[in-house]
């Protein structure tokens, strides 16, 4: 039978996980492998970067969906298990599942919402036909950077304050702030006087500094916190203030930061999930994909 698509993957992918065991995902893939009745060579086509085989990824992003819908959980590194909300909608002896089906969880709502930068490339992405091969890749690359970007956010609010703090300096480290090491490391989580939980030098010579609040928060940020944060700004006569959460910012505090003198950046969760892809931090690279063009000085007949 032909490969199946990541969304036929989808049931079958729960119903193999309901027995409540932890599974590996090798196990996983092989188990689904053999309910399909992939051949040898269907099991082993690969995918145009020959990095990973094609069903491996479809089953792959299959179980992605199913963490942002809060159907799965990690329980340890390469290891999963399903979720109680994962066992209550198989009780509901559903026929298929897919995207639309994964609608009706609110976290997977959000994940499709925070990705509203791409709005656009979604709708487009619904009529490939209409799209030049290279509108297609970019289209995709934005997706599944958009996707990475939620999966990255999901493991750094389950990581400790402590690991947090360490992830906003190496973070503006590769983003050129900080100077040293060692003085980006001993500004941030140090400070607490007042909202501010650090300060960094905005470049390497230290001519200006930048006062960070970084807070691994559930629940949207609203205006009166961000107030509170330019008031110890005020505190301090410091003009510049980059507030760093996990989760999202109100359109009250969006406007708020507009109308003030001081300069103060807010970074939501997926800003932060799209900063830590662009400066490779928590990152590696899984593929290379290079387009080229005609060269037409080389065929220029002198």
């Amino acid at each position: 039978m032909a490969i199946p698509d990541f969304q036929s993957v989808m049931l079958p992918l729960l119903n193999f996980s309901s027995d409540e065991k932890e599974h590996s995902f090798k196990d996983t893939v092989d188990s689904l492998a053999t309910q399909f009745g992939l051949t040898s060579e269907e099991q082993e086509e690969l995918l145009p970067s020959g990095k990973q085989s094609r069903f491996d990824n479809r089953v792959a992003w299959a179980r992605s969906y199913f963490k942002q819908a809060g159907l799965v959980e990690n329980t340890r590194r390469g290891y999963f298990k399903i979720s109680q909300r994962g066992l209550d909608l198989l009780k509901t002896n559903p026929d298929k599942i897919n995207k639309k089906t994964l609608e009706q969880y609110p976290e997977f709502l959000i994940f499709q919402n925070v990705r509203r930068e791409v709005n656009e490339v979604e709708h487009l992405s619904d009529e490939p036909e209409k799209q030049t091969p290279e509108e297609q890749l970019e289209n995709s690359y934005k997706i599944v950077s958009d996707i990475l970007a939620a999966e990255i956010i999901q493991r750094v609010k389950a990581c400790s304050p402590t690991f947090f703090e360490q992830l906003v300096v190496e973070l503006l480290l590769a983003m050129g702030y900080g100077g040293t090491r060692a003085d980006a490391g001993r500004a941030i989580g140090q400070s607490g006087d007042g909202g501010i939980d650090g300060i960094i030098d905005e470049d390497r010579l230290g001519l200006d500094s930048i006062y960070i609040q970084a807070k691994r928060w559930e629940g949207v940020v609203g205006r009166p916190e961000i107030q509170k944060f330019v008031g110890a700004l005020q505190g301090q006569r410091a003009h510049k203030g980059v507030f760093i959460t996990t989760s999202d910012f109100t359109k009250e505090a969006q406007e708020y930061v507009k109308n003030i003198n001081n300069k103060v950046v807010l970074i939501n969760g997926y800003s932060l999930g799209r900063l830590m892809i662009e400066n490779n931090v928590g990152v590696s690279l899984a593929a290379t994909y290079q387009i080229k063009k005609i060269d037409s000085d080389y065929f220029v007949d002198e």
